[in-house]
């Protein structure tokens, strides 16, 4: 990604970043927001972790040689579980899907991208023989609730809690 200020002081509050093909306007304000964003060990992850570990269930949270990176995995019984935030992995109906107004043609060319690969993602793991659960962000909000979801899922594919 190469970034360049626009205007000649380095500390502009605009700036142009070129990545993937597209160029994009960037405010400090902006830049300082997308830089907060968690890429794990997130709220919605860590309750989904205990609801799970709750449950009597073991998986490992670093799991880069698999596909898609799986938030939670236990390969010896081949499940996976993926926390997926509604505005990036686009959750249909969903308050939180939005769309920003600056370079709209931008994220939603990105949001395309991010849909296609869960898919890829998903169908891989599933030809691997990986059982697969995805939680939206927006349903950790309600943790009785999933953990009704949750506890249903383990027992339709048969995991036992007492791995």
């Amino acid at each position: 990604m190469t970034v360049r200020y626009a205007g000649k002081a380095r500390d502009a509050k605009l700036r142009t970043v070129a990545r993937e093909g597209h160029e994009i306007v960037v405010d400090a304000e902006t830049s300082l927001r997308m830089a907060g964003i968690r890429q794990r060990d997130t709220k919605p992850e860590l309750i989904v972790r205990k609801i799970v570990t709750a449950l009597g269930h073991r998986y490992r949270v670093q799991n880069g040689t698999l596909p898609g990176r799986p938030d939670l995995a236990n390969r010896s019984r081949s499940w996976v579980i993926f926390v997926h935030g509604c505005f990036w992995h686009r959750h249909r109906g969903c308050k939180r899907t939005t769309t920003p107004k600056r370079n709209r043609e931008f994220w939603e060319a990105k949001f395309d991208r991010n849909v296609a690969r869960d898919k890829r993602v998903q169908k891989e793991l599933r030809a691997d023989g990986f059982r697969i659960l995805v939680v939206w962000e927006c349903e950790t909000r309600e943790p009785e609730k999933l953990l009704k979801r949750v506890r249903g899922w383990f027992a339709r594919i048969g995991a036992l809690e007492d791995e």
